[in-house]
């Protein structure tokens, strides 16, 4: 929505809208982004080989629970930006406790485990591909949230971006968990992390632009 046209709707008093609106926008948005994003999963990495025995691991749905826990909570901060005048109020303390919780996990991990084992915790097999990983599966996500906060009216240009990012982020690293063979609290709490804080970091860089109206 461009400027000239909310002053237009503003001063008539044309401005009703459809209730649910903005949630639709977002779930078909997110639905298309999330599928192109699965497969491109299943074309350029494949599904993990051990998924049937992996599923029935606690720390599999630990994994998948602090991404969609993170998504859930970017999601809501968005939803509150996409509004002008809208702040986050308590939303970061929703995107931090997530993380907190994975860090204490990983540092228990860490003070139980010898020497040999902390580095095997910590960087795993695929320390140096993880964050990209995400990064690319979080790229169609990011597109799809940006087309539809771009059609609403945030005025902390910064604060959408960088939620744009940490949604599609965090929604990328859902998707990569369904490949990813690590299980370690340490490596999910530090490149996880990593892959969801650069298309955070890179929609924060670009919202003041990609997002004015």
């Amino acid at each position: 929505m461009k400027t000239d046209d909310l002053v237009t709707l503003l001063a008539t008093g044309d401005i009703a809208i459809q209730p649910h609106t903005t949630a639709k926008r977002f779930a078909l948005a997110l639905g298309l982004g999330v599928s192109v994003a699965f497969l491109m999963m299943l074309g350029l990495l494949g599904l993990r080989p051990d998924f049937a025995e992996a599923i029935q691991l606690p720390m599999f749905w630990v994994k998948l629970g602090y991404a969609a826990s993170l998504a859930a909570a970017a999601w809501l901060a968005l939803v509150r930006l996409s509004h002008p005048g809208s702040r986050l109020k308590k939303a970061p303390l929703g995107m931090a406790l997530p993380i907190v919780l994975m860090w204490l996990l990983a540092l228990f991990s860490l003070v139980d485990a010898d020497s040999a084992q902390r580095q095997e915790l910590l960087f795993g097999a695929s320390w140096g591909v993880c964050p990209l990983n995400i990064t690319m599966l979080s790229a169609p996500i990011f597109l799809a949230t940006l087309w539809v906060v771009r059609g609403l009216a945030p005025t902390h240009l910064t604060q959408a971006g960088a939620a744009v990012g940490l949604l599609s982020g965090a929604l990328g690293a859902v998707v990569y968990s369904l490949h990813c063979p690590e299980m370690g609290a340490p490596f999910i709490g530090t490149w996880y992390l990593l892959g969801m804080m650069i298309p955070t970091l890179i929609g924060a860089a670009l919202g003041r632009t990609l997002l004015r109206w």
